[in-house]
């Protein structure tokens, strides 16, 4: 018996050949049975079967969003957002308003702050201290996740008593004088500071992880490629989660691999491969060849404008290229986070040499990259996975922000090449960064399209021959992200998942003004709803 019946304008199913005059789609036990016109569809309805109408919407395939961190988002998003802060006036004035906000709690904390908001200064703590003095504890998470600035008390807690550079550029910065400023940079120096901050409860941290998942599921976004698996009850979130119904998001979590880990942990992660719940399993792992471009610590070809970015995070990097033709030969999927054209060269350069066996491997961010880089991407069969609006919504067009001003005006022209990354022949898949940018895929989807932040009505555009078409920034999201981590899903078809959303307009007719403002009526996984307007 047919369960459910959608129906809507018309289907746009983005498979090869999709039925004439389609606006109909049949689910039976969480699979699509029949794709057509309603005339042919809706006489397989038996009594007890769901019809579900939205005559003037439209049915595409779920959305994926390829790299989000909804698990260690949690840890980040705390406090007052600073993303909509750019001068350091805003700074100052966010502070002293979330100072109010945060009144009576031991910590100010804070996240998502651009860099670019110090206009020149030196990134550190002053600003904290200006404001709130330099007794009180406090945290700011930068936007990148890669840095975070930390007060005077929040360094002495955490036993941070002067600066720290390791080899990769890495560390908690000093100045001329090797006072600590506070700006931590990359991950092992912020999680000594991160151990000291307050915790939320188990019950919390399950409250408030449904919570974002079904915040997800009511943008449109079916499934998410989880690029990290760092908390270490991340598992047990999802099982609690599952323990009383499904998540309303489909996750695919791929464990981090660092310098240090070891031959023993690489084993347990070969190991791991395949577990999870219903919605959720742990598939593939998540290399680092370098860091930011803002933090100096992205590998570059030639030194940034801080004469800094000439080390990977691997030390020698030869030892990256022999774990990843390791987890390769386990048949373990690869994704590398790599931002400077040095990395990328690297990381491309590593992937390409190895035999071909079906096992996919990705890079992540893509940032800068030269011509015959792109090249071998797209003729080796690597797969890309790039974040649109970490250009659109942090790159100024007169490069006096900070990733442009590191880079210089050569290398920020190879900003994001998204259209070029395409045009290769390379499988290009879309997402968030989620808590780096907001996992709204409506948003990235048209920023994509007009290389400018298209909420904002007099923002410049950043290379506008790196526009993609809207079947590119829809494929983004459906099709090339499921063909990136080897899935030939994201199109609807007979026998498919009935993973699908309903949607107010077509988002291949509309222009981006008019994406920018979809909303989502109706998401369906397993043909079951996650999200329903109200």
């Amino acid at each position: 018996m047919v369960d459910t019946i959608v129906v809507g304008r018309r289907v746009r199913t983005l498979a090869p050949e999709t039925p004439d005059q389609a606006d109909a789609v049949a689910i039976t036990a969480g699979r699509i049975t029949a794709i057509g016109p309603r005339g042919d569809v809706l006489p397989l309805a038996a009594p007890a079967t769901r019809v579900i109408a939205h005559d003037e919407a439209t049915i595409i395939p779920g959305l994926v969003d390829a790299h989000s961190h909804p698990i260690y988002s949690l840890g980040i998003v705390r406090g007052l957002s600073l993303t909509g802060v750019h001068t350091y006036a805003e700074l100052r004035a966010a502070i002293e308003r979330g100072r109010a906000e945060q009144e009576g709690e031991e910590w100010f904390l804070a996240w998502g702050l651009d860099p670019t908001a110090f206009e020149g200064r030196t990134i550190g703590n002053a600003v904290l201290h200006e404001v709130l003095g330099a007794d009180r504890p406090a945290y700011i998470k930068m936007f990148d996740a890669h840095s975070a600035i930390a007060s005077a008390s929040a360094l002495s807690r955490a036993g941070i008593d002067a600066p720290i550079t390791h080899p990769d550029g890495s560390g908690a910065a000093g100045d001329a004088e090797g006072n600590l400023t506070g700006h931590l940079i990359e991950f092992p120096t912020m999680e000594i500071v991160e151990k000291t901050l307050p915790a939320h409860g188990f019950d919390d941290r399950v409250a408030q992880l449904s919570r974002l998942l079904s915040d997800m599921a009511a943008v449109g976004i079916t499934s998410a490629h989880v690029m990290d698996l760092q908390d270490d009850d991340a598992l047990d979130l999802l099982a609690a989660i599952e323990a009383s119904g499904d998540l309303p998001v489909r996750l695919r979590i791929s464990p981090w691999v660092t310098p240090q880990t070891t031959d023993a942990e690489v084993a347990e992660l070969i190991a791991l491969q395949g577990r999870g719940g219903r919605r959720y399993r742990i598939e593939g792992v998540k290399f680092f060849i370098d860091g930011t471009v803002e933090g100096g610590t992205a590998w570059l070809s030639s030194p940034d404008s801080e004469g800094e970015g000439l080390s990977s995070t691997w030390v020698p990097a030869e030892a990256y290229a022999a774990r990843i033709r390791q987890f390769h030969q386990a048949g373990v999927p690869t994704a590398t986070h790599a931002i400077g054209d040095r990395g990328i060269r690297f990381a491309a350069e590593t992937l390409a040499a190895l035999p071909a066996t079906g096992v996919p491997h990705r890079i992540e961010h893509i940032e800068t990259v030269d011509d015959d880089v792109i090249a071998l991407i797209g003729r080796s069969g690597i797969m890309a996975s790039m974040q649109p609006t970490h250009c659109t919504h942090h790159i100024r067009g007169d490069g006096g922000d900070d990733w442009s001003r590191r880079l210089g005006p050569q290398r920020a022209a190879y900003a994001w090449r998204t259209a070029d990354v395409r045009r290769s022949g390379a499988t290009l898949a879309l997402g968030s960064d989620w808590p780096v940018a907001s996992f709204d895929p409506w948003e990235i989807m048209a920023d994509a399209r007009l290389r400018r932040r298209v909420s904002v009505s007099d923002s410049p555009t950043i290379g506008a021959e790196q526009q993609l078409t809207a079947t590119e920034a829809i494929e983004g999201y459906t099709t090339h992200a499921h063909r990136s981590v080897g899935s030939d899903g994201g199109a609807l078809v007979v026998g498919a998942p009935a993973d699908l959303v309903v949607v107010d307009r077509d988002p291949l007719a509309s222009t981006p003004e008019e994406l920018l403002h979809a909303r989502v009526l109706l998401t369906l996984v397993d043909g079951v709803p996650t999200h329903t307007a109200s």
